[in-house]
């Protein structure tokens, strides 16, 4: 009997994050669409890329970094934002302090308004 090469998609961990807010949707989607530059900043080398785009009230992002690609999905809804996160390969070993982080720390990252 022969084995099948496992599925890619099998190698991969979710992460799921819910974001509470009182911005209500468009204040929350605004300041999303006005934050997502900043993720080039945080990857560890300069040749990452971020790829964004916007199907509604629903951001659909990719980061490629190191070799990697990580895809998020992130819905924004009236008092939440929801962040679904595929980390592939051998970051799904880090899906813990991951999640924990974005807990944390990704209300400030994805919400932070900087209007002058």
């Amino acid at each position: 009997m022969q084995r099948s090469a496992p599925h890619v998609g099998a190698m991969q961990r979710p992460i799921d994050v819910d974001l509470p807010h009182k911005l209500g949707r468009d204040e929350a989607r605004r300041r999303i669409a006005g934050n997502i530059h900043k993720l080039r900043d945080h990857l560890p080398d300069s040749a990452g890329q971020v790829d964004a785009n916007w199907a509604g009230d629903r951001l659909n992002l990719a980061v490629h970094a190191m070799g990697q690609a990580v895809e998020a999905v992130i819905d924004v809804e009236d008092s939440k934002v929801h962040c679904r996160i595929q980390l592939p390969g051998m970051l799904a070993l880090f899906a813990g302090p991951i999640e924990r982080m974005l807990k944390l720390k990704g209300s400030d990252l994805l919400l932070e308004d900087k209007r002058d």
